[in-house]
């Protein structure tokens, strides 16, 4: 059965999207960008606002009764990919269970909000 997760610990959709739907064991979080959870974006500083992405995302898995370690795959879109060093090494940070997910990085021309960051994951209990 599909269901929508959604939180207040992370911001609510700025479109016609759920933060993440369920389905069985499955759950896809929607892109997340720095935007905290009053509307606040970060785009001055790639760590902070990468670490904002992560910390909504463990928000939406924590909802659906997940964590990190559940995560299976993760893409990551970047404004501007000399940022991928720092936005690994955060980014990296969130998994400790030592098995990281998949995960493609791409350079993309424009995000939402014009943000330097969006990264959206898949996760599965299990």
């Amino acid at each position: 059965m599909k269901r929508a997760v959604k939180t207040s610990g992370a911001p609510a959709p700025i479109g016609p999207y759920s933060q993440a739907v369920q389905w069985g064991d499955m759950l896809f979080v929607s892109g997340q960008i720095p935007v905290d959870k009053e509307g606040k974006i970060e785009t001055a500083d790639i760590e902070r606002a990468t670490r904002l992405v992560m910390d909504n995302i463990s928000a939406i898995l924590e909802a659906a009764g997940m964590g990190m370690h559940n995560v299976l795959k993760a893409s990551i879109f970047l404004r501007d990919l000399s940022d991928f060093g720092t936005v690994n090494e955060v980014y990296g940070s969130y998994f400790t269970d030592g098995i990281p997910p998949a995960r493609e990085t791409v350079q993309v021309a424009r995000l939402p909000k014009d943000v330097p960051v969006e990264i959206s994951v898949i996760a599965a209990k299990g």
